[in-house]
């Protein structure tokens, strides 16, 4: 069954068969005290990771709200614990007006349930979208449209790796934030980051040495700390030493707690490294993921630059190119990878390979 439209607004989805079913409506998941006036409710806490996802340009929230009296497990500063019945929201909006918000909430036998809600047009509630995604939810650009993602997408991204929570860990919460991060939001009150969590009892059994020295990427110039950091929040979910991926040998997930082999992993797998599969599309001067000094030969970089399904990266969620992180990224590989320099790219929505 389909989100349609009724009356200018969108007809329900019927909530998968089972005991964990999620909620027919956003509202019931627990995000508002009163959705109308969109008022989160008390208990939820709203937070900004310093290194977020790239999504054509949407403007995010998220929100999370752990049981009264329990606490996040931090001991694995990779990969987080966290209580039965922690929840997560992340709301994105187009030009000015809330589309989709996605909620993940911990179930009694460990595992994950996803949902995402569609707004309806006067945004007075959301309803649940079916488990195939919404196609066409809203157009971003002429001709490009956002779509609702699937569960199946949802759950590729989410787990491939040691956990299934993605923006909200040790590195992205701490407060040794990046000033040139990109497309990072100001952190909203209450100001909820490594601090704030330990402080309030929602996180025990950090390690001393974070507690006391915040996580940081490594790095030898701020663009690459930047550079590393948007690799990491966009791209490292995927490539990483753990997950289905991990057969490539291309490591952009930064290690928290191995110092600067934590920011050196990204960058021994992916500068001067030839590429393994050429996708067709590709021209043939690419030869390496990212080859010092010349950006415009990187296939990495090329691949970020494309929207075409033979060779866009990501592959999934996205159907703009973003620019600055293609400057960022081709500033990286020109100035801070090797010598001279390089013409920056531009990326492009439909032509680039």
């Amino acid at each position: 069954m389909v989100v349609g439209v009724l009356g200018g607004g969108l007809a329900l989805a019927k909530a998968p068969v089972g005991p964990r079913a999620p909620p027919p409506t956003l509202s019931g998941t627990g995000l508002y005290g009163d959705i109308r006036q969109h008022g989160v409710a008390s208990r939820v806490l709203e937070y900004s990771p310093q290194y977020p996802l790239w999504t054509d340009g949407a403007l995010k929230r998220r929100w999370v709200s752990l049981p009264p009296g329990k606490a996040i497990d931090g001991s694995r500063p990779n990969a987080w614990v966290f209580p039965v019945g922690t929840k997560f929201w992340k709301e994105f909006s187009f030009h000015g007006r809330r589309v989709e918000t996605r909620y993940m909430e911990r179930q009694a036998d460990g595992t994950w349930l996803y949902a995402s809600y569609a707004w309806q047009a006067d945004e007075s509630e959301a309803v649940l979208v079916p488990s195939q995604g919404l196609p066409g939810a809203c157009e971003v650009e002429e001709g490009r449209w956002h779509a609702v993602p699937s569960l199946n997408d949802c759950k590729a991204c989410h787990q491939g790796q040691d956990t299934e929570v993605l923006g909200f860990s040790a590195l992205q919460l701490s407060t040794d934030r990046d000033p040139n991060a990109l497309h990072a939001e100001p952190v909203p009150a209450p100001g909820v980051d490594l601090k704030y969590l330990v402080e309030h009892n929602l996180l025990k059994r950090l390690p001393r040495a974070l507690r006391e020295t915040p996580p940081r990427l490594a790095a030898s110039t701020p663009t690459e700390r930047a550079a590393l950091g948007y690799l990491h929040g966009n791209c490292g979910h995927c490539h990483n030493d753990e997950g289905m991926l991990k057969g490539l040998g291309l490591a952009f997930r930064h290690v928290v707690g191995q110092g600067a082999l934590g920011s050196e992993r990204a960058v021994a797998t992916a500068v001067g490294i030839p590429l393994r599969a050429r996708p067709a599309g590709l021209p043939p001067d690419a030869r390496f993921r990212l080859e010092p000094g010349r950006p415009e030969h990187s296939g990495a970089l090329l691949r970020m630059g494309s929207r075409q399904a033979a060779t866009q990266m990501p592959p999934l969620g996205t159907v703009v190119v973003d620019g600055q992180a293609m400057a960022l990224l081709s500033r990286w590989a020109a100035e801070s990878l090797g010598p001279g320099s390089a013409p920056v790219l531009s990326g492009s929505t439909s032509t680039q390979p």
